[in-house]
């Protein structure tokens, strides 16, 4: 059964106004959790003693805040973050980088244009023994700042609470009503770590080892591959990475599992942790993927970006609209672990980031933020509801199924599957039980609770099933991927779950067919081990090819007069276009074409998925026969090796009974 967006609803807030927005998966959803099972803790953070109160110091060019556990030092008045003391690490951050290359927010817009959003002035915000919160601002003046930074009025925040060993922050952007066009492509706070003491990286439970450093990626250290952020280790200073890719994409991750990451000092037995508790102020939906951290050591807070969308992202702010929101907050945690946990340090450093995670969703929406603009628990809405489905070919008795594990989201009003390029305003997304209720927390300052009662989906779909190719999923990771090139791995994938972001996958395709394209024969071929993860241009020479995939099948019977139904679910695209043939490659005229569609760079940016798509492509019984039939899918464009689609799902079906 396919899987759709449906608009269900619309929701009033005060200041917002949502429409509902609901995923459907037909197949069950597994998602990484973080184990239960940890063992008693040993970390030290200073919880056996007496919380010291939070002190504040201002000086011309610093403010220092002090917990007795973290020491925070922010530069005056830029608000660029310039040292974190922890321990007996005077600064985590990287002491040999300039102030605004430590720990900063920086925006991309107009024409590839960077702004690392310094600000102008400080302002203490609540000062008390509990507590400190900091604003730093900066009114966009458009007689001096236009066309040199970015057109917003920026409000960075940092909090630091007594015996919590970390930092909050958040930003607050606005812009007037006249203030120019600008294109803001992404927002986020960078973090670049001590280098000398900051090797080890955490991003999933799977993902976790030894980093290259920055040096390694010089070139006389490594060899670029297809493009720049790919490079192969071939002199690193670790000569243990010694023939390894590094590429920041291959750590990217889902909004839904981009919960915590960060490094660890093995001198040290300390660890950085980026922990996000909410995905509110994130855009483009739970799928939505990002950067995590990287080479650098870098770890990344993103908020706003064009990765694995492209420029279908809305990242236009047009003069006359007015614009405010909240990013984050998100909360920088540092622990440390003792000496008897020496042998396993790093994973008790882990686990216990993971149990402050959950602490912070616990806690969440905080309660010590003072920015109006951020609603705390008692100035929420609620929304709440029942999800049941509604397919007539897929259950026998006709009766309702539940929609266990669908997500079911606000976003902004628009057309179905906006959501996915919405860039400007909250989306709150939950997903329903066993079965099929659901409650979603949002910004609401009226404080309503939205009973939607039962709400029926009836899914995509024309006529019963003929047959069916993939899981509709939103992914291609059910479909082959082959083992990497072992002249191209990158040993942190080294799991069956990541295989798909090894390096130069895309390559191999040619290699497997090099003396014909796919083939799939239904009843016959197995979609997981004879239908390739992505459909790419053919490698013969130094050229590249359009490719063209037949899916073979026979009919026992043909109803000519009446219309048969190929559901086309894409997982990503790339400047493709697919042309779709009923029996017949060589007509002029395809039966269908999508025409050149996509941005999202997926295959190259190892993503096994970008935006969805789907096409119900209508077709007349009068194309078909009985007995062998064949549907010719052409991937027209082939400038090069990332031209590609992934495919979702594809279903046909016949008329409607």
């Amino acid at each position: 059964m396919t899987e759709k967006v449906m608009q269900l609803n619309q929701i009033h807030s005060r200041h917002h106004v949502f429409w509902v927005f609901i995923i459907v998966h037909f197949s069950v959803l597994l998602f990484s959790a973080f184990s239960a099972d940890i063992p008693p803790r040993k970390i030290l953070n200073g919880e056996k003693k007496k919380p010291r109160k939070v002190e504040l110091h201002i000086e011309d060019n610093r403010v220092f805040i002090d917990n007795g556990l973290v020491e925070v030092t922010i530069e005056n008045p830029s608000g660029h973050l310039s040292g974190i003391k922890y321990k007996g690490m005077l600064n985590v951050l990287e002491t040999r980088n300039n102030n605004n290359n430590k720990g900063y927010w920086d925006i991309v817009w107009d024409n590839e244009a960077y702004d690392k959003l310094a600000t102008q002035h400080v302002k203490i915000i609540t000062e008390t023994d509990e507590l400190v919160e900091l604003s730093f601002t900066k009114m966009w003046d458009i007689t001096k700042d236009h066309g040199n930074s970015v057109p917003l009025n920026v409000d960075k925040r940092y909090i630091v609470r007594r015996g919590v060993p970390g930092l909050y922050m958040y930003g607050i952007l606005e812009r007037q009503e006249n203030f120019p066009d600008a294109h803001i492509y992404q927002i986020r706070i960078a973090f670049k770590l001590n280098e000398d003491k900051f090797h080890f990286m955490a991003i999933s439970d799977t993902k976790q080892r030894i980093m290259p450093s920055q040096e390694d990626r010089d070139e006389s250290r490594c060899q670029v591959l297809a493009f720049k952020e790919a490079v192969l280790l071939t002199n690193p200073t670790n000569p243990q990475l010694k023939g390894e890719v590094d590429d920041k994409y291959q750590y990217s991750s889902e909004n839904k599992d981009n919960k915590v990451h960060g490094w660890i000092s093995d001198d040290d037995a300390v660890g950085f942790w980026v922990i996000t508790p909410s995905n509110e102020f994130r855009t483009g939906g739970p799928h939505k993927q990002d950067l995590t951290s990287h080479v650098g050591p870098t770890a990344l807070s993103m908020f706003v970006s064009t990765h694995y969308t492209g420029t279908e992202m809305d990242v236009l702010y047009k003069k006359g609209e007015t614009w405010k929101k909240v990013l984050g907050p998100v909360f920088m945690y540092l622990n440390s672990a003792s000496w008897d946990e020496a042998r396993h340090y790093r994973k008790a450093l882990w686990n216990d980031a993971n149990r402050q995670l959950r602490e912070e969703i616990q806690s969440w929406p905080y309660n010590f933020t003072a920015s109006e603009d951020f609603p705390h628990a008692q100035q929420r809405g609620e929304v709440n509801g029942q999800l049941l489905v509604r397919d007539q070919y897929e259950s026998l008795d006709k009766q309702l199924m539940q929609a266990k594990s669908a997500f079911v989201g606000l976003a902004a009003p628009g057309y179905a599957g906006s959501w996915q390029t919405e860039g400007k305003g909250y989306q709150f997304w939950t997903q329903t039980d066993n079965t099929g209720r659901f409650t979603i927390k949002m910004s609401d300052q009226g404080r309503n609770k939205i009973n939607l009662g039962t709400l029926i989906y009836d899914p995509p779909r024309n006529g019963p099933t003929l047959w069916e190719i993939g899981i509709p999923d939103r992914t291609a990771a059910e479909f082959f991927i082959p083992e990497p090139n072992p002249t191209f791995v990158n040993s942190i994938l080294n799991h069956d779950a990541d295989k798909f972001r090894q390096y130069g996958l895309w390559d191999l395709y040619s290699d497997i067919y090099g003396h014909g394209d796919l083939v799939f024969t239904v009843g016959v071929s197995n979609y997981s081990k004879d239908w390739f993860f992505a459909h790419v241009p053919r490698r013969i020479g130094n050229e590249t090819r359009a490719t063209t995939w037949q899916i073979k099948y026979e009919l026992q019977e043909v109803n000519k007069a009446g219309n048969y139904t190929l559901q086309l679910a894409l997982a990503a695209a790339s400047y493709a276009e697919v042309q779709v043939r009923i029996n017949n490659p060589d007509a002029n005229l395809p039966h269908f074409t999508t025409e050149r569609i996509g941005y999202d760079n997926a295959v190259p940016r190892h993503g096994i998925h970008g935006l969805y798509r789907l096409y119900s492509i209508n077709v007349p019984g009068n194309g078909f026969q009985r007995g062998n039939n064949t549907i010719f899918l052409t991937q027209t464009r082939c400038h090069d090796s990332f031209e590609a689609v992934m495919y979702d799902y594809i279903r046909f079906e016949g008329p409607a009974v």
